[in-house]
Formats: C-alpha cells, structure tokens, sequence
C-alpha cells in the first residue's frame, strides 16, 4: 500500500484535546484490530505516519478503516 493513500485530516480540538482523524484504504480494514484499540506501534505499522503523543481513542465501527485519534492539549 502506497502511503500517499492514507488521507489525514486537519486537526480540530475543544478544551482538553487535539483531534484528527486518518482514513485508510477500504481494503486495510482487515488488517486493523477490532478487539482493542491501537498501540502507537500498531498503528505504524499500518503505515500512518504523525508526530509523537497521539492515541487511537476510539473504534468507528460503521468505517472501520477511518481511524480516530486524540493528544492532550498543553497545560498553559
């Protein structure tokens, strides 16, 4: 799978967290676990490449290659 097919969105937050979403091919849901959320290094190896502190927070069933993830925002 070329990684120029995985879409990454732009990154939207509320008080407490930084959100964005990745939208895999259709074809690598198979490959992603629906029994647990994701470790960083799953997700990796999926080939979904971004920046250190985000965490696979919630599992979209009706998509389930469109992956959702989250980081805290800094304390200020």
């Amino acid at each position: 799978m070329s990684r120029s097919q995985i879409y990454y969105s732009d990154r939207y937050s509320d008080d407490e967290f930084e959100y964005r979403h990745v939208v895999l091919p259709w074809e690598m849901a198979k490959y992603i676990p629906r029994s647990h959320l994701m470790s960083e290094e799953e997700w990796r190896q999926l080939g979904v490449q971004q920046s250190i502190g985000w965490i696979h927070y919630m599992i979209h069933e009706p998509e389930p290659h469109i992956l959702l993830f989250r980081r805290p925002l800094p304390k200020h």
